[in-house]
C-alpha cells in the first residue's frame, strides 16, 4: 500500500507540475477509489498532502522561469487560508454523498467552462 501512495503522489505530482492543477482534483478520487476513504477523509487527507512545502519545487521552477507572480500567489494564499478554515469548517456538517456531488459537479463546471472558451 505503501508503495502504491508513493506513486499515486508521483503521477499527482507530474501531472500538477505540468497542468498547474490542484493535487486535490487528482488525490481526491484516487484516495476513494484505491484506499475506499470517505469523501470527508479523502479531501482531509489531500489538504494535508498539499501543505506549502510540496509545491515548493515546482514553483520555484515557474518563477524562475518568469511564469510565477509571487505576489498574486501570496494575496491568494491568504485568503486560501482564511477560506480553507471555513470551508473545512462547513464540510463537517454536510453529509458525504453530497459532498461527492459537490466535488463531481465543480469538475464538470470547471472542465466546461475551460473547454467551450476561447
Amino acid at each position: 500500500m505503501t508503495w502504491m501512495m508513493l506513486l499515486v503522489g508521483l503521477v499527482v505530482g507530474m501531472v500538477s507540475g505540468v497542468v498547474g492543477i490542484g493535487g486535490g482534483v487528482l488525490f481526491i478520487p484516487a484516495l476513494v477509489w484505491l484506499l475506499g476513504m470517505s469523501q470527508l477523509k479523502a479531501q482531509g487527507t489531500s489538504l494535508g498532502a498539499l501543505l506549502a512545502p510540496v509545491g515548493i519545487f515546482a514553483f520555484w521552477e515557474y518563477y524562475r522561469k518568469g511564469n510565477a507572480d509571487l505576489r498574486v500567489g501570496l494575496l491568494l494564499a491568504a485568503g486560501f487560508l482564511v477560506g480553507g478554515y471555513f470551508g473545512a469548517a462547513g464540510a463537517q456538517h454536510i453529509p458525504e454523498a453530497w459532498l461527492r456531488r459537490i466535488f463531481a459537479v465543480t469538475l464538470v463546471a470547471i472542465g466546461g467552462r475551460m473547454w467551450f472558451s476561447r
